[in-house]
């Protein structure tokens, strides 16, 4: 059974979110989830229960790689809310190279003539579509 997949745009304050169509094709900006401060177990389990709701089979995380692709402190923070997140969820998490995904998302949004104030509240949602999609594409 074809299930969604949920794409997260792991940050400090906020995790941005999408989702996929059940045929894999497409990624959806969601939601801009707010981090509950210092309490990784509320924002684990808010994905957890998430997850449920959305009938998800994994979660694909964006990897936050240096520009000449190894991994410094931002990716290790990130792998270690997967870990958290496969560990209580039970479902596989996938990571995906985000390099210059923010950088992208906010091009499409002025693009889009978007003022400043909305485009902050959209980002971390579109820059986790693009994560997702990124990673649909690799799988046609």
């Amino acid at each position: 059974m074809i299930k969604h997949k949920i794409g997260l745009d792991v940050g400090d304050v906020r995790i941005g979110v999408a989702v996929s169509d059940l045929m894999g094709l497409t990624a959806n900006p969601r939601e801009t989830y707010v981090r509950k401060k210092d309490d990784v177990n509320a924002d684990i389990e808010y994905f957890c229960e998430y997850a449920k709701r959305e009938d998800a089979d994994a979660f694909v995380l964006g990897l936050p790689k240096n520009m000449d692709g190894s991994e410094g402190p931002r990716a290790e923070i990130t792998r270690q809310f997967g870990d958290l997140l496969a560990e209580r969820s039970g479902l596989p998490v996938i990571y995906q190279d985000e390099r210059l995904t923010t950088v992208s998302a906010e091009r499409i949004l002025l693009e889009a003539d978007m003022r400043r104030d909305k485009r902050k509240q959209v980002i971390d949602k579109v820059a986790a579509a693009i994560i997702l999609q990124a990673y649909l594409d690799r799988k046609v």
